[in-house]
């Protein structure tokens, strides 16, 4: 697998180079990277030429990342608005002997150190919304899983720059985004059966679109919900 950058007047697309039948154009947030996955059988030329042509459908799904509301920058301070599962709390700040957190009612409690700074109370957050959505995800998949009649896969959350989730078919290894913990459940349902049906379909083409419509048949209106949420 190689990758190669294109420049397209003042659009900038990284080439990758792979294993596949057919061309893959995409347009990610948060910062409206745009990506090619090409057949490693094409030349740069031929794809540079295929990318001209899209260049104008390239600027319209930047313009529409670049406008989608944003979350505010966080501070890890009592009464900051945060979203868990789709849902809005309000976080309270508590000092104490060791870091831990709980959720009650529409509060997020964070036990901290006195001293603790904004990056060791972000991480106790975070390292508590990577074992919540560990529960939710593993619940979801295997399920799924045994639908799909697919065996032999392992999981795992981390935190991604561009996609909500990834799937290395030959390791048979799905990655999430720990950003999902802030999203609906329904959304969250939506990444896992997309990564599972690549275990069936590598490549985005038709008969992956008709396994996701086998498989969750309300797949592109929960796509639409997760794509409007503040990022």
């Amino acid at each position: 697998m190689t990758s190669n950058i294109l420049h397209i007047g003042s659009v900038e697309i990284e080439v990758t180079f792979k294993d596949i039948k057919n061309l893959h154009l995409s347009v990610h947030p948060p910062h409206g990277k745009v990506t090619i996955a090409s057949p490693d059988f094409y030349d740069l030329e031929k794809v540079k030429i295929y990318a001209a042509t899209k260049l104008g459908w390239i600027k319209r799904e930047q313009a529409k990342i670049l406008s989608q509301e944003r979350e505010e920058p966080k501070l890890m301070i009592t009464r900051e608005s945060h979203q868990f599962l789709g849902k809005r709390y309000l976080l309270k700040v508590i000092e104490a002997n060791r870091p831990k957190l709980t959720l009650k009612h529409n509060t997020i409690e964070l036990y901290t150190l006195p001293s603790a700074t904004f990056e060791q109370k972000q991480q106790t957050l975070y390292n508590w919304y990577k074992k919540e959505l560990e529960a939710k995800i593993g619940n979801l998949l295997f399920d799924y899983a045994k639908i799909m009649n697919i065996t032999n896969i392992n999981f795992g959350i981390r935190k991604m720059k561009t996609k909500w989730g990834s799937c290395n078919i030959e390791k048979r290894m799905l990655w999430f985004n720990i950003e999902l913990a802030k999203k609906p459940i329904d959304c969250i349902e939506y990444i896992i059966v997309h990564e599972l049906v690549h275990l069936l379909e590598r490549n985005h083409n038709k008969n992956f679109i008709i396994l996701m419509y086998r498989f969750l048949p309300s797949w592109r209106v929960q796509k639409k919900i997760l794509n409007e949420l503040p990022l």
